[in-house]
């Protein structure tokens, strides 16, 4: 049998795929996606400069998927409104 050994946040997934980053587990309602849409050097990394946040339904063969979607500057306030909305969502 093939284990998932994904990184958590909270108790629930936090998977990477190239410059994509989803949050939650897709056997709840909602999940969140994160896409590094550019990156900006500090001299030794590239660093997230523009994130795009949407909060998924998880079934996403659903036609209208997404249920809000924002932009943010930095990678860490992009995670902070995702992380947020999901758990409101989740809550409702």
């Amino acid at each position: 049998m093939a284990e998932n050994n994904f990184l958590t946040y909270k108790g629930k997934p936090l998977v990477r795929k190239g410059k994509e980053i989803y949050y939650g587990d897709t056997s709840e309602k909602f999940i969140v996606k994160f896409t590094i849409l550019s990156t900006a050097n500090d001299g030794k990394l590239d660093i997230a400069d523009k994130v795009k946040i949407e909060l998924l339904k998880s079934d996403l063969s659903e036609k209208d998927s997404k249920v809000k979607e924002s932009t943010k500057d930095t990678l860490f306030d992009a995670l902070d409104l995702g992380f947020t909305w999901l758990e409101r969502a989740l809550k409702d």
